[in-house]
């Protein structure tokens, strides 16, 4: 694909991922308009600082607002949907909220898009739709299993992607990451934790260390965001972007400490514990599917990705409050 010629929306463009794509997009040349979300401080999320900003069109509203979503897609020819609110332990206690943003907020972006004849929409989902693993690796045509209102809406929201390719015909393709991290990564997440206790605090506080991750750089998350929109064969289709490998929470903790040359010692805390039935303990992708047909694989090795990342948190270790958990 010739990105030069395109006009390309990217949802959720502030965020963690969507920045990264964003400018990735910019690049290359498209001519990007970001949707992010509005509130009064006039802020972009990470586009804010970014050195591509002056090259990216920056729209605030609101996804799960039909209108804004409407005068967003009007005029592009690719729609990147990442809009989403995500953090899991959130979605115990504003359910809905997770509901009318990923759920209807997707059916706005669908329906905008149809409207409009977009050439190519692709829609994010997450491998948590999977649930705790039956079996590994994780091919696309494993059973989706809701174990958190988050994870139940974004199931949701793939199956609209997929109602309107089968009911419309509109070209949608379905990428579904498994757990990304980098720069730029919020507290929530496992790693940006880390290594923000293990600047400042004589011990590291988690969750369950025993569940498994598949763990994918932000750049490599990126490059599979991409071929999605580039590769024909891709629309209709769920794919899997994951690096094929496994490691546990409380291995990675000790991975983190090493790299960073810590010795302090790493603790279960009850607050931070999942539901015993919403805790997905095995994620591992199946990626057969992202090489054959996008001739994706990732490139950066967890160690590579693991040294950027706390190279960006410790220059960047202002942006964090270690001393409290954030849902």
């Amino acid at each position: 694909m010739n990105w030069q010629t395109k006009r390309v929306l990217v949802t959720g463009a502030g965020g963690f991922i969507g920045s990264h794509l964003a400018e990735e997009l910019a690049r290359r040349g498209a001519r990007v308009r970001a949707f992010v979300h509005y509130n009064a401080l006039g802020r972009w999320g990470w586009l804010d600082t970014s050195p591509l900003k002056d090259e990216i069109e920056v729209i605030a509203g609101d996804i799960a607002d039909r209108d804004s979503v409407r005068g967003a897609v009007k005029g592009v020819d690719v729609v990147f949907h990442l809009a989403a609110l995500i953090g899991i332990p959130y979605s115990y206690q504003a359910p809905s909220s997770y509901v009318q943003t990923n759920i209807v907020g997707t059916l706005n972006v669908l329906q905008s898009a149809l409207e409009q004849s977009v050439e190519r929409v692709v829609h994010t989902s997450t491998s948590e739709a999977y649930g705790t693993a039956q079996y590994v690796p994780i091919d696309e045509a494993h059973p989706l299993q809701g174990q958190s209102p988050y994870s139940a809406t974004k199931i949701g929201a793939d199956k609209l992607a997929e109602s309107f390719y089968r009911s419309f015909e509109l070209p949608v393709a379905t990428i579904r990451p498994f757990n990304t991290y980098g720069p730029r990564q919020s507290a929530r997440a496992v790693i940006p934790t880390i290594i923000t206790q293990a600047l400042t605090r004589p011990e590291i506080n988690l969750g369950n260390l025993i569940p498994t991750r598949d763990l994918n750089f932000v750049l490599d998350t990126v490059a599979g965001f991409i071929r999605m929109a580039e590769e024909h064969r891709a629309v209709g289709q769920v794919i899997n972007i994951g690096s094929g490998n496994e490691i546990s929470i409380g291995d990675l903790a000790a991975l983190i400490l090493k790299l960073m040359g810590k010795d302090i010692p790493i603790f279960t805390e009850d607050q931070r514990l999942r539901p015993e039935a919403s805790e997905v303990d095995r994620l591992c992708a199946d990626n057969t599917k992202a090489q054959k047909l996008l001739g994706w694989e990732p490139i950066f090795t967890l160690t590579e990705g693991l040294m950027q990342t706390i190279d960006w948190v410790r220059a960047n270790a202002a942006l964090y409050h270690p001393s409290v958990y954030t849902v």
